[in-house]
């Protein structure tokens, strides 16, 4: 109910000058404190020279997107020019037998960068997979799977495999967990497909083929393989309408938003700031709510770009690969909570949904949470930060539902029901202002810190506690109403669609 209630437009202008007033705000006390801590001791290793003439220097506390436009830059270039340009040779000329080609060019950029060694690790796990997966047994899969996942993930075999790999350099841990790990997601899941194919078995060329794309090969995403496969196999390779249009300007979104996110990056130091716990603690309630919000946007962007580069390159081999991410701003309820949504699709077909079914039983949704966040820690690599996140997103997801079956009983649903959709929509707005920040508190326990967190936490429900935590409820709530309104508008434009394609 309240889905597709309307609020009153002096309502949601209201709502929109509530929410752009408290960002201006906070923003500027984060603004502020940058300009203020710029030159600190403690922010010496995070704060790095950047542009002189503006009198700023440049927050580079984090490590991937550093790596991504300095040390790794060529290479990806190089790499990813070399795919486009081969890939589109092989569309023209054999398109039948692209997947082999593209499978051959994958498997010498690996053999290029990280050496015959490592080549042989991944094939080794490629085969022993294929092995299992001739049994056609689902049980086996998975444990077969999640024990070599394990080997790369829990010590000494991670660091025993690893020193297998000859050389040195700033990027082969990264390439070598990131190439293992996606490796074995992708041999789970042609095991896992191969096990419910009715006649035979898929080949061994057939991973390989799917193992050795190379833009998803060291970075993801997790495309699962009988999607995969279908896409790669079709003979007849012919562009949507406005598709070139629209591979065109996705890519000129993710130039704008590197530019855009190298600028914030003078100006605001919200990676570098929460690394001075001393310092945060200065902060006002505002600037602190703004700064634990901030990282979680910022991670979303940088997923939103690195996949959107790796999805540009996809599309342009013929390709539809799994979406980039939910932005975290128009997120208030847990299960659409994601930041890799290829992984995400993987856990939700071979885990979640498996178990969960249609996620109405209160026994079976914990069971399949239980499950999908801990091969989700697995995954992440465990330790104590990945399992109180797991724990407590594990809980969150859990705790929806618990909450929608508890105000569906009788007396709660015979109440809504009196109501008018558009005070059952505000009813719960306010329920989902509270899971937003929820949303927010548990995710920068693996994003920053768990004393960060905790001092976010501390700051905004205890210390803060009536004016801040009910003011910055009050302005989440507004924000949630935002995002309602564009969820109602969507699901009409939906309708819409639905109703011209019966006619016609």
């Amino acid at each position: 109910m309240g889905v597709k209630a309307m609020l009153p437009s002096y309502e949601l202008g209201f709502y929109a000058l509530v929410v752009t007033c408290a960002v201006l705000y906070s923003g500027s006390g984060i603004f502020e404190a940058s300009r203020d801590s710029m030159n600190r001791k403690a922010f010496r290793d995070g704060i790095k020279p950047g542009w002189h003439y503006f009198g700023r220097k440049m927050d580079v506390a984090d490590f991937e997107w550093v790596m991504w436009f300095t040390s790794f830059r060529n290479v990806i270039i190089f790499a990813l020019s070399g795919h486009v340009l081969f890939g589109k040779i092989c569309s023209m000329t054999a398109p039948q037998h692209r997947a082999v080609m593209y499978m051959i060019y994958g498997a010498l950029a690996v053999l290029g960068s990280m050496g015959l060694v490592y080549l042989m690790i991944i094939l080794s796990h490629c085969l022993l997979l294929y092995s299992v997966a001739l049994a056609k047994q689902k049980w086996l899969c998975y444990v077969a799977g999640l024990c070599c996942l394990a080997s790369f993930k829990v010590e000494p075999f991670g660091s025993w495999q690893s020193g297998f790999v000859t050389g040195a350099f700033d990027l082969q841990d990264v390439l070598f967990y990131g190439g293992c790990t996606f490796t074995i997601m992708r041999c789970m899941s042609f095991a896992l497909e191969s096990s419910q194919k009715e006649e035979g078995i898929y080949s061994i060329f057939d991973l390989l083929k799917y193992n050795f794309y190379l833009p998803f090969f060291f970075f993801g995403p997790v495309m699962t393989f009988d999607q995969f496969h279908a896409q790669v196999s079709t003979r007849e390779l012919r562009r949507k309408d406005d598709e070139m249009k629209n591979i065109r300007v996705n890519a000129l979104l993710h130039v704008g938003a590197i530019v855009a996110v190298d600028i914030f990056f003078h100006f605001f130091y919200i990676l570098t700031l929460p690394s001075d716990l001393k310092f945060v603690n200065r902060l006002s309630d505002w600037s602190l709510a703004g700064l634990a919000y901030s990282n979680l946007v910022y991670d979303w962007v940088k997923a939103a770009v690195m996949f959107g580069v790796i999805n540009t390159i996809a599309r342009l081999d013929h390709l539809d690969p799994p979406q980039p991410p939910k932005c975290i701003t128009m997120l208030y309820i847990f299960a659409e909570t994601h930041f890799d949504r290829g992984i995400n699709d993987w856990l939700c077909k071979y885990v979640y949904d498996h178990i969960g079914e249609n996620h109405d039983n209160i026994l079976k949704e914990l069971v399949a949470s239980t499950a999908t966040f801990a091969v989700t820690t697995l995954w992440l690599g465990p330790c104590e930060v990945v399992y109180i996140w797991s724990l407590v997103n594990c809980f969150g997801l859990n705790f929806e539902l618990w909450v929608q079956k508890f105000f569906q009983l009788g007396p709660f649903a015979k109440l809504e029901a009196k109501l008018s959709g558009a005070m059952s929509r505000r009813i719960r707005a306010a329920f989902g202002a509270v899971n937003f920040w929820a949303i927010v508190l548990y995710n920068i326990l693996a994003l920053n810190s768990l004393e960060f967190a905790l001092l976010v936490t501390k700051r905004l429900l205890v210390m803060g506690f009536p004016v801040s935590t009910l003011s910055i409820w009050f302005i989440t709530y507004c924000g949630v109403q935002l995002i309602k309104e564009r969820e109602r508008i969507l699901a009409i434009e939906e309708e819409d669609k639905g109703d011209k394609a019966k006619v016609e």
